[in-house]
């Protein structure tokens, strides 16, 4: 578990910043990434950079490297030099959370036939109107349940063109182990109340 990633979720004053500033900013990004009154994909990336810009104010410009090579398509950010992986979904559902986002077929199943967790990864569930959520989902984590399970229910299947992601209704799964559904050492966060129009 990344000592680093982890002060985030023990440092009082950032959490109030984190629950009175990060829905306003999602919400500039969407509005930033809209044409015809519906989102673009490209709102993933502003997102990513909304939550680099918070790494980068928690632990220095010096400590955040953002210059990533293409060839590390998983990495968003390198905290004191370990790779972060940023992820956000819209909804109550954990189930659209993409691990790679390619058109190509080939480079899907590739993917998929060498996948491995390598790298923390911070998860924003963005919940409009309701609660959304800021997770640390640390490597060992990702890995212990990787091993227990397998690759074939660590992944779904996508539709041609679509991404893989982590398998859907985790917490409702019966092949999941109570052990992993419940351990707050695995996953860490703090709550977000995501609302349109949300001021700080």
């Amino acid at each position: 578990m990344s000592a680093h990633l982890k002060e985030i979720f023990e440092d009082a004053q950032l959490i109030e910043k984190i629950k009175q500033r990060l829905p306003y900013l999602f919400q500039l990004a969407e509005l930033e990434s809209s044409r015809a009154g519906k989102t673009g994909m490209e709102v993933g990336s502003v997102r990513e950079k909304i939550i680099v810009a918070l790494l980068i104010y928690k632990f220095g410009e010096a400590n955040v490297e953002t210059e990533i090579p293409i060839t590390e398509p998983e990495v968003d950010a390198k905290l004191s030099g370990k790779p972060v992986s940023i992820k956000t979904i819209t909804g109550k559902s954990f189930g659209g959370v993409k691990l790679i986002w390619t058109v190509d077929t080939q480079k899907a199943k590739e993917f998929r036939e060498s996948y491995y967790p390598h790298f923390d990864i911070l998860l924003v569930q963005i919940n409009w109107n309701e609660m959304g959520g800021f997770y640390y989902i640390p490597l060992e984590a990702q890995k212990r349940i990787f091993d227990k399970f397998g690759k074939q229910n660590f992944l779904f299947e996508p539709l041609i063109g679509y991404a893989f992601g982590p398998i859907s209704d985790f917490s409702n799964d019966p092949r999941i182990d109570p052990y992993f559904k419940l351990g707050d050492s695995d996953l860490l966060f703090l709550r977000l109340a995501f609302k349109i129009g949300f001021r700080f």
